[in-house]
């Protein structure tokens, strides 16, 4: 007896290791509530190229889960809240929705989470009361799929679920609604699923400009913030207001139950008034994100803990109500051209955007790389190409760049000309992991490659023309900023 309980116990502690050494892990929101969106197979094409391997949508769209289907990409689907009294009311609603609109497109759509109503702090008591008895109609058709250990059910919320969030170790649940959130954490931590939390640190500085600095919420800050119960000192408004999260779990003796950031972002546009709204801001607040959750480095409160976080949003949506940054959210424009260069990988070094489309390689090209397998490059070739919108007409027969007739000196072509048209920076030459840089200038014979200032590849003898080949995420409420802006006071910035 006492062997197996020792057996257990070192079972036990190795689960804990394994989570707390697991990596974080950056997806993206997938909103479609937009009327000039590309198809979501040319969407999923787009995603594939970054490199992006974890994706959240808002809606279970049968036209969507199909595109998704064997590219590997983790899914997160959600439940709208229109639909909560439905699936709260009948266990056969659940299972009729799981049977229709899941089933038959897992596993080859990997769906990892399903999302059941978004912010229900900003809703009607009336639907906030039916969410937990939605998830867990869900969680038990889940279960008779044999699904419940693979998908994990959850839900999403605003920050306006703190009563209050600054200093972060005070940070407290809003009694309002301890009437579904308490039964909530008992479900999440009963069946391990995480908290999700949608975090904005731009609202807090927009309506707070006098007491939240700029550097501070977009991780460029040159002073410290103290909490002072704690004495633990904050860079960013992003971990502040993730250990707010911590703090009220805690509080309530909700330790184990993770948290995931299912929303955050920064927009690139807004009105007179939203003077942060900026490519340069929307950049750096992105990339200094994803390199801060990448390199594992936790919050004060939790050191090293992995959090998974989801950038939003992957397209910027022109029928969102609101202020003009509503419209402006997102990494790529309709037409899939970047709104600003943005790594992935949280490894690379991106230029910053100057007034547009910047040019200008530094003798520099994009080629395939040698080590790239010959599906991955075909894709990239496919969608450079397409998408793309490469002029791919020197690499047809009988044009200048056709031989060697191979797919790494077509692709070469291909990828050098994206790259020198977007700027010539690493995430121009990515291609999900299968385009390399050169400084050794790839032309030949007649076959010129484009240079700086986007020139292309021209040799006398070619003739041809160039070839061409909903559901929404919700709108982010500004409710709760009015009174859970963190407000630090000025005392208590402390140069390093």
């Amino acid at each position: 007896m006492a062997r197996v309980l020792s057996v257990m116990f070192v079972a036990s502690l190795l689960l804990m290791i394994l989570g707390i050494c697991r990596a974080s892990r950056v997806g993206v929101c997938y909103g479609r509530n937009a009327d000039d969106l590309p198809t979501p197979e040319k969407a999923v094409q787009l995603i594939q190229m970054h490199n992006i391997k974890y994706v959240r949508i808002y809606d279970s769209n049968i036209q969507v889960l199909k595109a998704f289907a064997n590219t590997g990409i983790e899914l997160m689907v959600g439940i709208p809240n229109s639909d909560l009294l439905s699936f709260s009311q009948f266990q056969s609603n659940a299972n009729t929705w799981l049977k229709n609109s899941i089933l038959p497109y897992y596993p080859a759509t990997k769906i990892t989470y399903i999302t059941v109503g978004a912010e229900l702090t900003e809703a009607p008591n009336s639907t906030s009361a039916l969410v937990v008895s939605a998830m867990q109609n869900v969680l038990t058709a889940l279960k008779k799929a044999g699904l419940h250990k693979r998908i994990k059910v959850s839900s999403t919320h605003s920050l306006g679920v703190l009563s209050r969030s600054f200093p972060p170790s005070a940070g407290a649940f809003n009694s309002r609604h301890a009437f579904f959130l308490k039964p909530m954490l008992e479900f999440l931590a009963e069946n391990q699923s995480p908290f999700m939390i949608d975090l904005y640190p731009y609202y807090a500085y927009r309506d707070s400009t006098t007491n939240v600095s700029l550097d501070y919420a977009i991780f460029e800050a040159s002073s410290e913030v103290i909490d002072p119960n704690t004495g633990l000192l904050y860079t960013n408004m992003f971990d502040a207001q993730l250990d707010a999260i911590n703090y009220a779990l805690m509080a309530l003796n909700f330790k184990t139950i993770n948290i995931m950031v299912t929303e955050t972002g920064w927009p690139s546009k807004g009105s007179p008034k939203e003077t942060a709204a900026t490519p340069d801001n929307a950049q750096t607040y992105n990339t200094n994100l994803i390199r801060h959750v990448i390199n594992d480095t936790g919050t004060p409160a939790k050191p090293g803990a992995a959090v998974d976080v989801y950038v939003f949003s992957l397209f910027n949506e022109n029928r969102k109500p609101g202020l003009e940054s509503e419209r402006n959210w997102g990494l790529f424009f309709p037409d899939q051209t970047s709104v600003y260069n943005l790594d992935f990988t949280g490894k690379g070094v991106v230029d910053m955007p100057a007034g547009g489309n910047t040019t200008g390689s530094n003798g520099t090209w994009c080629i395939a790389s040698p080590s790239a397998s010959e599906p991955d490059l075909q894709n990239a070739l496919s969608w450079a190409c397409g998408s793309g919108n490469v002029d791919c007409s020197a690499i047809q027969p009988s044009q200048p760049c056709f031989e060697p007739d191979n797919l790494a000196s077509h692709a070469s072509y291909a990828f050098n000309n994206y790259y020198q048209q977007n700027g010539a920076t690493d995430i121009a030459c990515s291609f999900g992991g299968v385009g390399v840089r050169t400084n050794k200038n790839p032309s030949y014979d007649n076959c010129l490659y484009a240079t700086a200032g986007g020139k292309k590849a021209i040799a006398s003898n070619t003739t041809a023309t160039p070839s061409k080949t909903s559901s929404s995420s919700p709108q982010r409420s500004y409710r709760w900023t009015q009174h859970l802006l963190m407000a630090f006071p000025l005392f208590l910035l402390v140069p390093f």
